[in-house]
């Protein structure tokens, strides 16, 4: 028997970088003020809000004759993300779960790091998308009228700010030809499968949303049309959103259904902290429409069913190990539900990490963070120890302290969205373990990064302080360069190559010792060092002027292996021509009486 199809609803996730208004548009849609509640105003859990299509049609009025035809699809689901980190781990299939991206843009502040990695993910993913260019009402001078269509608005505007407004777009549009996209203002693109639709847009007072929803509305059903088509009597599969105690309920779970449909009595499988984790449905909770799946004041309808697109809470036992960021899929045999635990066994191994290897400690809220974070540090060439999910333990401080004997950049733990608990932050600081934890990705990853650099600049400062540079220097002929014999003797001499410093001890051509730099005098000053091309008075311990130094004679600093393996390995950057010539002289001088030296 063939299952019947229908178009089912778009998923469309909104991002971009913090600050530049993702939540204030949704707000704006949906009317509430989740924005307001949120820790700094940066969304940091995933949110799914519906918006049925009529109230698309009644933002968007007139627009939607923009589109010939009747508009077909049954509504608009939003996921609203913290930032592209989400968006990376809502996978549906291997693919990205969202169908449609929307975004969004700081027209003022224009590209910002996190726009920039946000569009590499949409790339990835091959995720076509939108781009909402918002606060033009920070536009100087801009007429602000709530909830007007753009290009009614812009009819309002005088010369000077829509000029502004001009010279913006067309950076945007720069910035995204850099990044090998063609972009347009919405009503000038030609070809929407090869353009990038820009739309400057007001979160804050509605300006523009109109247009908006329409582009995501009609371009949804012109060019996704196929995608959309769902087996409405399949097997439902969906992905966590979260993990949550509900008083009366016990442990739900947020869930996006992305494909077919469930049932309450379903019987379901779900991703758990080691395990796939087998349940039946006890209750399917639906937020109303424009209500928001994380506000605590709205009220659930209970339904008997739900089909994809949704966003729907289940209620069920032993959802307590249950992990956000994993796979839900409805089984109705023995046979599907051993397919179902495999997949999702597999998935959760892909994600989570055990090399056993030099390399961070890695813990994380949800499954769908920890594979973000994961990705983002082995992007920047950070190799991962272990990777789980769940609060900072005192076994991964332990962990950590056993690499950092190893390599101490890598001796730390990162923790996206946990806390730590009382037992590890006591062995932390007793050890000196470092531990980061923060809710915003690349913030946490740029606190690891600048600790490291702070502590290789600790270490270089280390290093410079107890590292013999390599120096070579030439006795003036003459005797009236000759101020002192001995105790100490003071002779005049020019530096040939490399550096010289107080306290460096001198060797002849022979590798005969002959004393140490007890001062370097630049005319009238006492110095602490000396380069290549400087004439200086120097004092050396331990020598006397015709016997064991001579007028004329080059002498060499005296250096140990360890100073080589030292300025070669950690310090090369610190070497100068002049200081590797002097390198190379010494070597000569030295591999007379060690073979180590000729490799130098």
């Amino acid at each position: 028997m063939k299952m019947a199809k229908r178009i089912r609803q778009p998923i469309i996730a909104v991002l971009g970088h913090v600050d530049h208004g993702k939540t204030t548009l949704l707000d704006r849609i949906r009317r509430t003020n989740v924005a307001a509640k949120e820790a700094g105003g940066i969304t940091q859990h995933i949110g799914a809000t519906e918006v049925p299509i009529d109230v698309v049609k009644k933002l968007a009025g007139p627009l939607i004759k923009l589109w010939k035809g009747e508009i077909k699809l049954p509504g608009l689901l939003f996921i609203d993300t913290p930032g592209h980190e989400a968006f990376t781990s809502l996978r549906a299939r291997g693919g990205s779960l969202a169908d449609l991206a929307v975004l969004v843009v700081d027209i003022n502040e224009g590209f910002q790091p996190q726009t920039i990695e946000s569009i590499e993910i949409l790339r990835r993913y091959r995720t076509p998308f939108i781009v909402a260019a918002n606060k033009i009402d920070r536009i100087k001078g801009w007429v602000v009228e709530e909830d007007e269509p753009f290009l009614l608005n812009v009819k309002k505007q005088d010369q000077r700010a829509i000029q502004e407004l001009e010279t913006k777009l067309w950076e945007l549009i720069g910035k995204f030809y850099e990044m090998g996209f063609q972009a347009n203002r919405f009503d000038r693109v030609q070809d929407f499968t090869r353009e990038l639709a820009i739309v400057p847009i007001s979160a804050k007072y509605g300006i523009g949303i109109p247009e908006l929803l329409v582009l995501i509305a009609g371009l949804s059903q012109k060019y996704l049309e196929q995608k959309l088509k769902i087996e409405v009597e399949g097997p439902a599969r969906g992905t966590i959103l979260e993990v949550r105690e509900e008083l009366g309920l016990g442990t739900t779970i947020d869930v996006i259904i992305y494909d077919g449909t469930l049932r309450k009595d379903d019987t379901i499988v779900v991703g758990g902290k080691d395990k796939a984790i087998v349940t039946k449905i006890r209750a399917l909770l639906k937020p109303k429409p424009l209500d928001e799946i994380r506000d605590p004041r709205f009220r659930f309808d209970q339904v008997d069913e739900v089909t994809a697109a949704a966003g729907v809470k289940i209620a069920a036992p032993g959802l307590e190990d249950a992990l956000a960021g994993s796979p839900v899929i409805a089984a109705r045999s023995k046979e599907e539900i051993e397919r179902a635990k495999q997949e999702i066994l597999n998935q959760i191994q892909s994600v989570v990490i055990n090399t056993g290897k030099i390399g961070v400690i890695v813990k994380a809220d949800t499954l769908g963070s920890l594979e973000a974070l994961s990705k983002e540090l082995q992007e920047k060439g950070i190799p991962i120890r272990k990777a789980d999910v769940g609060n900072v333990s005192k076994t991964d401080v332990m962990e950590a302290l056993s690499v950092r004997e190893e390599e101490p950049k890598y001796g730390v733990v990162l923790g996206f969205n946990v806390k730590v608990n009382e037992d590890a932050e006591e062995v932390a600081k007793a050890k000196g373990v470092p531990i980061f934890v923060g809710n915003v990705i690349y913030k946490l990853i740029e606190d690891y990064e600048a600790w490291v650099k702070a502590e290789e600049e600790k270490r270089k400062r280390e290093l410079l302080k107890n590292v013999t540079f390599p120096g070579v220097i030439k006795l003036y002929p003459d005797e009236r360069y000759v101020f002192r014999r001995s105790k100490p003797a003071i002779v005049g001499v020019e530096v040939l190559e490399g550096r010289i410093r107080p306290g460096v001890t001198l060797i002849k051509e022979t590798g005969e010792k002959v004393g140490v730099i007890k001062s370097i005098k630049n005319r009238n000053e006492f110095v602490q060092e000396a380069r290549k091309g400087d004439a200086v008075a120097i004092a050396i311990e331990g020598a006397i002027v015709g016997r064991h130094i001579h007028p004329g004679e080059t002498l060499y600093v005296d250096l140990t292996k360890n100073d080589v393996i030292t300025l070669l390995k950690q310090l090369r950057d610190e070497l100068d021509d002049s200081d590797l010539r002097a390198l190379k002289m010494t070597a000569r001088v030295k591999a007379k009486e060690d073979p180590f030296w000729r490799a130098v």
